[in-house]
């Protein structure tokens, strides 16, 4: 292809409708046809990236291969293609303004005057340019955060408006748009997305598709008068109802051929058409009927009376593509840490009838004691257990504290005074908590493992040398290592250059792991994460030998 094409993908009516599963789904029906694409999210927060959010208001904070802390969509590409996404491709309007900022300070604009348009929208077009130039796509696929009509990312708006306006035969934009049904009418509306089609055209930009996101199927009435009101053809009117799945959505776009139409309108000769694997998947996670119960303990469920899954995006869609892997349908349970520890009964009430838990990553005191009294549960029942990050360090701290005789025991981060610092802070994270350099300061994206045979980890992964994804200021303390070893703790991962030690695990037991690393960030449908893999495995072999 002579020149890479371009995809903007906008809002309609409200958010949180689905831009990221449908990014990500054109994506991989692009890629399914034999094309290189590749996803980029641009974010309107003024935060330089997601690291500093709140995951109860935010939901996930995601990290990439080369350390970027970014938008949970991110994840979402990197399922759906089964490749990885790197920071380029991520951007919000406090990292481009910053960039602009520091470029005006290094007279880079050579005396000119510094304006929101262009050299905004500029900055914007560069960054693309460089995701294009660096991935060889055929096809990029830009998600613009936010809802059309809100002056936050009307920039990027902007951005989108020049390239199409400079190179109209390779920019191409779709609208994912919300068509709501009052109950009380009982009718289909589109006047919310007629206004935003209204709006976009406002910012200079006319979309070739919508994407009708609704509880049901599109009509062909509703999809007329779409294409009366909206300036697009019936046909170029996609529907996407409510389905059971996320991973149903390429299938679903397929059955209106949105991936013909788009090579189509680019001029583009189709090549190969394969979602075989994709549709196997699939069938197997819809159509599973044993199930495999996972209890997840954490504390960023509660916002009011409703729990937010998203928090743990990556974990969750962990857990199912090992359990799809093993055709099991998995049915996890949101276990709060912090009422363990004001009703210890609840413990045993609970996390007797899961078939493994897991303890995720977090951070701070909150719920901490009640994550460890689960924790010590799954050591002495021989429950299946992965702790991820934090996860892994309270499996320390139990172990400390239970086994190896030291009362008191603690992570520095929770009791900086304790006795026995089995988990502390890394040495050089010391002085940027002290002056509060807290953005983009962690360990951070992926770092080297080695494995030691004989281990359920090595087992796991078959290889001796892993590469896995980081997110932390403190780790396991090797002035302490020896100590916990001789007790019967097992430091089966490490890496080569710090001596860091990256995974724990408990002999004489079915599986008890721990990561200091997040394995769930490399989690596919296609190809489930070796420890995830193994965890559902062993928890499907508890399930067996309790019946």
């Amino acid at each position: 292809m002579p020149s890479p094409r371009y995809i903007f993908i906008v809002g309609g009516v409200m958010s949180g409708i689905g831009k990221g599963i449908a990014t990500a789904s054109v994506a991989r029906i692009l890629k399914s046809k034999g094309f290189n694409a590749t996803c980029v999210k641009i974010d309107p927060y003024l935060n330089v990236d997601a690291g500093t959010m709140n995951p109860i208001e935010h939901g996930e904070v995601f990290v990439t291969e080369d350390g970027m802390e970014c938008d949970q969509d991110i994840g979402n590409y990197e399922r759906f293609l089964g490749e990885n996404i790197y920071a380029m491709n991520y951007m919000t309007s406090g990292s481009v303004y910053l960039s602009v900022i520091e470029r005006e300070r290094a007279l880079k604009y050579e005396g000119k005057c510094v304006e929101i348009v262009p050299h905004i929208p500029e900055e914007v077009i560069s960054r693309l340019s460089k995701v294009a130039k660096k991935t060889k796509a055929d096809f990029i696929l830009v998600e613009i955060g936010g809802t059309v009509g809100e002056y936050q990312n009307l920039l990027f708006l902007e951005a989108a408006r020049m390239m199409h306006l400079k190179d109209p035969k390779n920019i191409m934009f779709v609208l994912v748009s919300y068509l709501p049904i009052p109950k009380k009418i009982g009718e289909m509306k589109t006047k919310p997305t007629q206004y935003a089609v209204r709006s976009l055209n406002s910012a200079g930009i006319q979309p070739d598709f919508i994407i009708a996101r609704s509880e049901a199927p599109l009509d062909e009435p509703r999809k007329r008068k779409l294409s009366i009101f909206c300036n697009v053809h019936a046909e170029d009117v996609i529907s996407a109802p409510d389905i059971d799945n996320i991973y149903q959505a390429p299938v679903n776009f397929e059955k209106d051929k949105l991936g013909d139409k788009i090579l189509k309108k680019f001029e583009i000769r189709r090549r190969e058409k394969d979602l075989v694997e994709w549709s196997k998947m699939l069938r197997r996670a819809l159509f599973s009927r044993r199930e495999v119960k996972i209890g997840i303990v954490g504390k960023y469920f509660g916002t009011g009376k409703f729990t937010l899954s998203d928090s743990y995006i990556s974990v969750i869609e962990a857990i199912k593509h090992a359990a799809w892997h093993f055709s099991r349908k998995p049915r996890i349970f949101w276990l709060e840490a912090e009422a363990y520890e004001k009703n210890p009964r609840k413990i045993k009430e609970e996390l007797s009838e899961l078939d493994g838990i897991i303890v995720p990553g977090g951070f701070g005191n909150r719920g901490i004691e009640g994550k460890i009294k689960a924790i010590e549960f799954a050591r002495k029942n021989k429950k299946p257990y992965l702790g991820l990050c934090y996860g892994m360090q309270l499996a320390v701290v139990e172990f400390a504290r239970h086994v190896a005789g030291m009362n008191g025991a603690h992570t520095t981060e929770a009791n900086p005074k304790t006795k026995y610092p089995v988990i502390d802070i890394m040495a050089e994270q010391k002085e940027k908590i002290f002056t509060k350099n807290m953005g983009a300061t962690m360990r951070l994206g992926a770092y080297a493992c080695r494995l030691k045979e004989k281990t359920l980890a090595f087992k796991a992964y078959g290889i001796k040398t892993i590469h896995e994804r980081h997110r932390h200021r403190y780790e396991f303390n090797s002035a302490l290592q020896n100590v916990l070893e001789s007790k019967g703790l097992m430091i089966s991962g490490v890496n080569p250059e710090s001596g860091l030690v990256e995974i724990i695990e408990l002999k004489d037991h079915p599986f008890f792991v721990g990561s200091q690393f997040h394995p769930e960030f490399k989690s596919r449908p296609l190809s489930p994460h070796p420890l995830f893999r193994e965890f559902i495995k062993a928890a499907i072999s508890k399930k067996k030998s309790k019946r």
